[in-house]
């Protein structure tokens, strides 16, 4: 099969691999059918030291299942199916809590750029979808995969609801899609952090209220006009460096919540007397594949009454995935859609 490898900062090659092949009875193997670039895939397109071994690519996909093993009996060959980013036995102590990317047998995909996929834990993972290989709502439906569960874990783990006030910081795709779960949580005043207008655009039509372009010190003072010098009871950090966690300590309101989703890209942050403790200001956040954010949110993007799937604005066949991420690299693409 051919398959997205990467080979160091900047080095990403389209390959023929060894096709996937079940290795246990809890396995599934899916054909991809659509997959995508995430903003996250640049951080080792910017640093990844290289290597002679490649790196395989990739952890959004949805597709349909061409076979499962013995011990699989809720996902059969032929199902529709949509894949969070980890795999998880939806059973385990974490799992029954709803935190399944702490799954005791789980993990992470890292091959989704490819033509098919071992799914580990197929009936924990996999979520069936009613819908054929040709719909239009595969780009919709390939959010559930990443960025909108990650946006909507932002929004849930900010106590996000009817009335709240909130910052989004990040015009990415995430952050994009965190303006829209405000907005269906309720949200009254979403104050979105981003400069590139054709992005910040789409986050107005998603729900944001006011947009600020300006960043740093600068951005913080407008946010504070905005909310009468209080800041907002959440802050959406979907960006994941050390300048939008400060400007998330700088905007939110005293006894309010900072919600980090953005992979953090520094090992150490601010959280003392001067940042959060002495204004009870509370840390949140963390991976957002959980297997329920897919179930409520799948009969939204079915009915249409969401459409998460704007924020693609650009497809490429596998082959040209290296083109892809120089694009998002580039901002010249806000998020590639992938087509194996």
């Amino acid at each position: 099969m051919r398959s997205t490898v990467m080979y160091g900062a900047g080095d990403v090659r389209v390959e023929n691999l060894p096709d996937p092949k079940l290795e246990q009875p809890t396995d599934a193997l899916v054909r991809v059918v659509r997959a995508c670039v995430c903003g996250s895939d640049l951080h080792p397109y910017h640093s990844m030291p290289a290597a002679e071994q490649g790196t395989q690519m990739g952890h959004e996909f949805i597709g349909v299942v061409e076979e499962v093993g013995s011990e699989v009996s809720l996902i059969s060959r032929g199902d529709f199916v949509i894949a969070p980013f980890a795999y998880f036995d939806n059973t385990c102590e974490f799992c029954r809590e709803g935190l399944t990317t702490s799954c005791e047998h789980g993990g992470f995909f890292s091959t989704a750029q490819s033509e098919a996929v071992r799914v580990p834990l197929a009936d924990g993972t996999l979520v069936k979808a009613p819908v054929g290989d040709d719909s239009a709502l595969l780009p919709s439906l390939l959010t559930l995969s990443d960025v909108l569960i990650t946006g909507h874990h932002a929004a849930v783990m900010g106590q996000v609801g009817p009335g709240t006030s909130v910052t989004v910081i990040g015009d990415g795709a995430v952050g994009l899609l965190a303006v829209l779960a405000a907005k269906r949580l309720g949200a009254e005043q979403i104050v979105l952090m981003g400069r590139h207008q054709a992005r910040t655009n789409l986050g107005r039509e998603f729900g944001a209220t006011d947009v600020v372009a300006e960043r740093g010190e600068e951005g913080i003072a407008k946010v504070l006009e905005l909310t009468g010098g209080k800041g907002t009871r959440a802050v959406l950090e979907c960006v994941g460096y050390m300048n939008a966690y400060e400007m998330a300590i700088g905007t939110v309101r005293s006894g309010g919540i900072i919600s980090r989703v953005g992979v953090p890209q520094y090992e150490e942050a601010p959280i003392g007397m001067g940042s959060l403790f002495g204004r009870n200001v509370r840390l949140a956040g963390g991976p957002g594949a959980q297997r329920s954010y897919i179930e409520e949110l799948l009969p939204d993007v079915l009915e249409g009454r969401i459409e998460p799937g704007k924020v693609f604005d650009r497809t490429v066949a596998l082959d040209a995935t290296p083109e892809g991420y120089t694009a998002m690299d580039e901002r010249t693409a806000l998020k590639v859609l992938v087509r194996p």
